[in-house]
């Protein structure tokens, strides 16, 4: 099982091509020692990012991908003398491989002795293929060009004009105890927290999706094939066990190839959820997936798939035969799953934290609710009886799904609205249309009107009614939020900011603070009134940088301090307006790449990366006006610990001050 898994990760890794990131997580470099006039050494260093690890050439087979030299023309040009020797290493028992795992952390450095067989060689590549890990594995590699004189071997790279090169310069900080940054263990627990969360949506989602015509009929068929059509009970039991656990597996596998978005530059996520056009595709997507709940067309897989894996599970019989059953569920349920799969997916580029896990996350628990039942009825036939009929609530289930899947397509489409700087939809717009929605969807439980595919009319369910109730409370809810009656913190992070409102606001800052959006502006007023710097990344389509605004930076007890002790820089990273000309620029790493900075948010961005080596929102750091970090950086954190956190800031400028 656990070859199965592997297997098909690294098909679906090779489908995908893999780019280096623009802060790569690993930085080579190499040396020559010549050792006599037809023998050198060869030295490759990696200096290896906190956090992530390389493997050694030579970790245990049935784990994770070994490093591997490819010395182009040894053999014709020049032979190898020995084998390629490795600095220090680590080894941990890894429970997942099963094996004892080697490799390297903070640095690898592999030598090895050539000679040269053709005396006029001076030029060698080298290809080092290797993975490197943290919470998710990226294979890479690496060409070194190598010239063995120390001349002519250096790589093509872009030359910049000076007044790229000034530019760039200019984002980079002076900071003091940058070491403090490293000491954060908050967003670290709120990632887990996160994934949790991530995990219980999904699991949701798939109790959801059982409730539909494509799957809840499929219960009690499906159960009774293994219970009835095996030799014996514990047979069929074990088969239904066996099932449950390839729903699972497969809505994983699903998930693998998001995990090479990682692979694509450190700020390819932020640009994924924040980028115009796909949030409008999104939201083009979600209407459509509406639309086929409401019942106007059907979404199906091509049925061809269905019958070849229903074939398959057919006559290979076996282990194999039920993976190949839970494939035709997977495939034959697509039209009430794909929706909802769709919601997964774009919760999870609203959501904080690694896209691809999130939604790895998210996709487990959807599989293991869809699993759950199969099982369980297996072990006890007896609760079948204890199923409801199949009737038309299931349609009830869907058209609520669709009023659901219109309320998010809606989100999205202001993500757009916000990044762009369209000013079209207003918070009080966006707020408004989700009244719509939702006045419309308590019409349709009550049975105020119908849509095509529903059955004859009958007396509403006590179920319906209630479900009903509920959406008039919510209603109520945002009509009360859409004046301003109450400040809709049920939905913090959703709508738009309180200041992107169609009524003219004296500050364009959250909570109307004042702040400042440019990080110069801000540092040369902190100089004046030498106060500390409250340095906010933050992103228009950050949910969770709307969540601490309107739930932490609200709080009676933080307010003032933000407003009266500290200067508020807020830097928005995916601002998509472009700097003026004069002020585009770009950017080099230290990897050799080179980045163009044309936007405001690509500019904050890579500051960001740069300076702080972070590249998620919301991101907290409390500075000096000389630059020192006071305490280490937070994210998404309670009001609580945030005010502890500023108090500790102001008291360290304090004793600066006094010293």
């Amino acid at each position: 099982m656990r070859l199965l898994v592997l297997c098909l990760g690294l098909f679906f890794i090779n489908l995908t091509t893999f780019a280096q990131t623009d802060e790569n997580p690993a930085v080579w470099s190499h040396e020559v020692h010549k050792l006599s006039d037809t023998e050198y050494e060869l030295v490759f260093k990696g200096k290896i990012m906190d956090g992530w690890h390389v493997y050694s050439q030579y970790t245990a087979e049935g784990g994770s991908l070994p490093s591997e030299f490819s010395f182009e023309k040894a053999g014709e040009d020049y032979e190898l003398i020995g084998k390629t020797e490795e600095s220090e290493t680590i080894k941990e028992y890894s429970d997942i491989f099963e094996v004892e795992e080697t490799f390297f952390k903070k640095e690898a450095i592999f030598t090895q002795k050539i000679k040269l067989l053709d005396p006029e060689v001076n030029q060698i590549s080298v290809n080092l293929f290797y993975q490197i890990c943290k919470e998710v594995c990226l294979p890479v590699d690496h060409l070194f060009q190598i010239s063995l004189d120390g001349s002519g071997f250096v790589a093509e790279e872009a030359s910049l004009d000076e007044r790229s090169l000034a530019l760039g310069e200019s984002l980079k900080l002076d900071l003091k105890n940058k070491n403090l940054l490293n000491q954060n263990g908050v967003s670290d627990s709120e990632g887990k927290s996160n994934l949790w969360v991530i995990f219980g949506l999904g699991f949701i989602g798939g109790l959801i999706a059982l409730l539909t015509p494509c799957v809840f009929p499929m219960i009690p068929l499906t159960v009774s094939f293994f219970t009835k059509q095996t030799q014996n009970k514990s047979k069929g039991i074990g088969n239904a066990l066996l099932y449950g656990f390839f729903i699972v597996l497969i809505y994983f596998l699903l998930s693998l190839p998001f995990h090479l978005f990682n692979s694509v530059d450190s700020q390819i996520l932020n640009t994924i959820a924040t980028n115009i056009w796909l949030n409008v595709f999104f939201f083009v997507i979600f209407v459509f997936f509406a639309f086929s709940f409401f019942g106007y067309y059907e979404l199906t897989l091509p049925s061809s798939w269905a019958n070849k894996m229903d074939s398959a599970s057919s006559k290979l019989g076996g282990g194999l035969g039920v993976f190949f059953m839970a494939l035709t569920l997977a495939i034959v349920s697509f039209s009430c799953t794909g929706p909802i799969l769709g919601g997964l997916l774009g919760s999870t580029t609203l959501a904080e934290g690694n896209v691809a896990t999130n939604l790895t996350s998210g996709m487990v628990g959807f599989g293991l609710a869809l699993a759950l039942p199969f099982a369980l009825f297996a072990m006890f036939p007896a609760w079948l009886n204890s199923l409801p009929k199949s009737g038309g609530w299931m349609t009830t289930v869907k058209v609520v799904l669709g009023f659901l899947e219109l309320a998010l397509a809606f989100k999205f489409l202001s993500n757009a609205d916000l990044v762009g700087n369209w000013g079209i939809f207003k918070r009080e717009i966006f707020v408004g249309i989700w009244v719509v929605l939702f006045v419309l969807m308590t019409l349709y439980l009550f049975g105020i009107f119908r849509f095509p595919h529903d059955g004859p009319k009958k007396n509403l369910s006590p179920a319906r009614k209630i479900v009903g109730l509920l959406s008039l409370a919510f209603s109520v809810y945002l009509i009360l939020g859409l004046f301003n009656i109450t400040q809709l913190k049920l939905l913090s992070g959703f709508p738009p900011p309180s200041f992107y409102s169609v009524v003219e606001t004296e500050s364009d800052c959250p909570l109307g603070l004042d702040c400042f959006k440019d990080f110069e502006e801000g540092l040369t007023h902190a100089q004046e009134v030498n106060k500390p710097i409250l340095l906010d990344f933050t992103g228009w389509a950050c949910v969770n940088c709307r969540k601490m605004e309107e739930n932490v930076w609200s709080d009676p007890d933080i307010y003032p301090i933000i407003q009266e002790d500290y200067v508020l820089i807020s830097l928005y990273v995916d601002d998509r307006k472009e700097l003026p000309e004069e002020h585009q620029f770009d950017f080099k790493y230290d990897s050799g790449r080179v980045k163009a900075i044309e936007t405001i948010g690509q500019k904050w961005g890579t500051f960001q990366t740069i300076n702080f080596n972070a590249a998620s929102q919301p991101y907290y750091v409390l500075l000096s006006p000389n630059l020192e970090i006071l305490n280490e950086a937070v994210q998404y954190v309670d009001a609580e610990t945030y005010e502890k956190w500023l108090k500790s800031g102001l008291e360290k400028h304090h004793l600066s001050m006094n010293k």
